[in-house]
């Protein structure tokens, strides 16, 4: 007769102390009892299943988080790295709007709080867009640290409304932007600032952070390796946003012609500074902006009083340059133009790929394809 594991209490009851996964605050191991009145055998089924999911990690560890403070400790611990413009944007939405429901036990959130909060943003569907980031993300960090059960995006996050978020459609130059930028009546920093971002496509912050050595006049091509980014008003330099980012750009023969009178000139080391020789801040690029738009709209016949270019970025000249390049495909590939935008492939196809169809004569093409008659 086999040897039973376990001998029944004086209840008739098996019991057994089993190791949780967890520690106790003097640093030992905290227990927990599992019972059974069947048998020794069932109870060591129940202890070996209990032993499996620990380790495994499929148990939960005991904490007294509340929201808010596991909120707080995932942006401290796990986006401490990000870009101060990402981590600001995380810590808005958790200020702002997750604060409602900070005081929850962290293992009491339900779908109905997620719910809650989205609701109160239902009007800005853009910060809803930040709202949802930001929270499964928090969520999902509490269930790597065992917090939450592993089901927890698939019971809180699953069957949330949000509201539809429509991004501002991307346009390009008009005609009379265009036409106003030879005529208007640029600073030398602000011409060559609207000549690269017309003649390159390069993102803003971008072309802040040339410096002369990025600019190569023999090959007319400008090295993108580097972007200037605001933290508030403070500038600081950080990597391309992507890894397509970094690439060589060549440059129209005006630009290359302009930026060499232009780095001759210069007296500080980079390409766009301040009139102290910093690079730009945030209020100072601002005060360049509003000027060069102020010019543009002058050019194009515009008073102070009568705007005639409106809702103007520095985005809608890196869209122009995209979508002119388009327009000359298949003189030049999607691939080439993704590698001079700093894009991928994928990205650029599904903005700009309208303009191909549009392009596209369908019944010349088919025709030209099938023809069997010679």
């Amino acid at each position: 007769m086999a040897t039973r594991k376990y001998k029944p209490g004086k209840d008739g009851t098996y019991s057994a102390k089993v190791w949780d996964g967890t520690y106790n605050a003097d640093g030992s191991k905290h227990r927990i009892n599992l019972r059974s009145k069947k048998s020794s055998g069932d109870l060591e089924r129940k202890v070996n299943e209990f032993r499996r999911l620990v380790a495994e990690g499929l148990n939960l560890v005991r904490t007294t988080y509340t929201f808010g403070e596991y909120a707080q400790h995932w942006l401290d611990t796990y986006k401490s790295i990000c870009a101060p413009n990402t981590r600001n944007m995380y810590r808005n939405i958790i200020d702002k709007h997750l604060y409602e429901i900070a005081d929850y036990q962290l293992t009491d959130i339900r779908r109905s709080h997620y719910q809650f909060v989205i609701n109160e943003a239902a009007n800005m569907p853009r910060t809803c867009q930040q709202l949802v980031l930001t929270f499964r993300q928090i969520i999902k960090a509490a269930m790597s640290d065992k917090y939450l059960p592993s089901t927890s995006i698939m019971d809180i996050c699953d069957g949330v409304t949000v509201p539809n978020y429509r991004a501002s459609e991307k346009r390009p130059l008009t005609k009379a932007e265009k036409e106003a930028i030879l005529k208007a009546d640029f600073t030398d920093r602000e011409k060559a600032f609207v000549f690269i971002i017309y003649g390159c496509g390069l993102r803003r912050g971008e072309a802040l952070a040339l410096d002369p050595v990025d600019i190569n006049f023999k090959a007319h091509s400008i090295a993108v390796n580097k972007s200037l980014a605001f933290d508030g008003n403070d500038y600081y330099i950080k990597s391309t946003k992507s890894e397509n980012g970094e690439r060589i750009v060549p440059m129209p023969a005006y630009l290359s012609a302009y930026l060499a009178t232009y780095i001759k000139n210069l007296k500080a080391p980079w390409l766009f500074a301040r009139r102290d020789g910093g690079r730009m801040t945030k209020s100072a690029y601002d005060k360049m902006w509003a000027s060069i738009v102020r010019e543009l709209n002058k050019a194009a016949g515009g008073t102070d009083s009568i705007k005639v270019i409106h809702d103007l970025t520095a985005h809608v000249f890196r869209h122009n340059y995209c979508t002119s390049l388009c327009y000359q495909v298949p003189d030049i590939s999607l691939k080439r133009i993704a590698a001079l935008m700093g894009d991928t492939l994928q990205m650029v196809m599904t903005v700009y790929n309208h303009l191909m169809e549009e392009q596209q004569d369908i019944k010349k093409t088919v025709e030209k394809a099938l023809d069997i008659c010679g």
